[in-house]
């Protein structure tokens, strides 16, 4: 089996992590099912105990029109998914320019802003246990029950990409961190928003180690250079805790946590890319 060398102190958007062997998953021969597949570590804190980790192979970045529909291979990168859409008048995809990650993980949580989603054009996805129709996918907020490597996903092609929405994306995005950061840490509660949870019981600017709660943006766990797991593991647990106690609310992290000792008995089956 190949693996690729990957140190996540730089290769994770939040730069935390040791270098590590990383196996690579060429075909679905692969024994996956023993691995946590990762993407481009965008939303991912890797731990000092990670499970066994697989990336998909380079094989699985691509692009392709075929039969009217838009075809994306599991591994492509979501700049790059903006950029064809804008050279080739693709509509319906201007939002993915603003969500970083690869087309498997976008695909897996759902992912969107606001009530722009990638599962509104999605027609369905090729994975190691074969195709399935979006009808055959439970999916909401931030959430599928995708359990099996995506290889590919097709959608619905539509022609005249709008550059206002481009700008309007933009807007909404304006209040994030350039700081070293795994994006939002927690998902947002019905009803309500983390980020507000989270000033509400006073911990936006908190400060652990090198590790804080952002003074831009309340729900964006930062590294300030340096940063350690177990003093973001902190400031997530707290942000939790007294949430909990003074709201009733328990957030949930959109934070994805690779460490064996925060991980439920199925993380497994759980394949993010991003």
């Amino acid at each position: 089996m190949k693996t690729k060398k990957i140190n996540f102190s730089k290769f994770s958007s939040i730069k935390i992590g040791e270098s590590l062997d990383v196996a690579l998953l060429e075909n679905c021969t692969t024994p996956y099912q023993d691995y946590f597949i990762i993407g481009s570590c965008n939303n991912i804190l890797v731990g000092t105990q990670p499970p066994p980790l697989m990336k998909l192979d380079k094989k699985y970045d691509y692009i392709k029109i075929e039969n009217n529909t838009l075809k994306i291979g599991a591994a492509t990168p979501s700049g790059k998914i903006a950029s064809f859409c804008k050279k080739h008048n693709i509509a319906n995809f201007e939002f993915v320019s603003h969500l970083p990650g690869t087309l498997g993980g976008l695909v897996f949580m759902n992912a969107g802003l606001k009530e722009f989603e990638i599962f509104n054009t999605l027609i369905c996805i090729s994975t190691c246990r074969g195709d399935f129709d979006k009808q055959e996918i439970s999916f909401g907020y931030r959430y599928t029950n995708i359990s099996s490597p995506i290889l590919e996903a097709t959608f619905s092609l539509v022609y005249g990409f709008d550059e206002k929405k481009i700008e309007m994306f933009k807007k909404m995005r304006s209040n994030q961190p350039s700081t070293p950061s795994a994006g939002s840490c927690f998902k947002n509660p019905h009803g309500d928003y983390a980020g507000r949870l989270i000033e509400d019981v006073e911990l936006k600017g908190l400060v652990k180690g090198n590790m804080s709660f952002s003074q831009e943006h309340a729900n964006f766990l930062v590294n300030d250079g340096g940063g350690t797991f177990d003093d973001a593991i902190f400031l997530i647990q707290e942000g939790q805790k007294r949430v909990y106690e003074k709201f009733g609310i328990w957030l949930e992290c959109e934070i994805c946590i690779l460490d064996i000792r925060y991980m439920g008995k199925d993380s497994k089956l759980l394949n993010p890319y991003l």
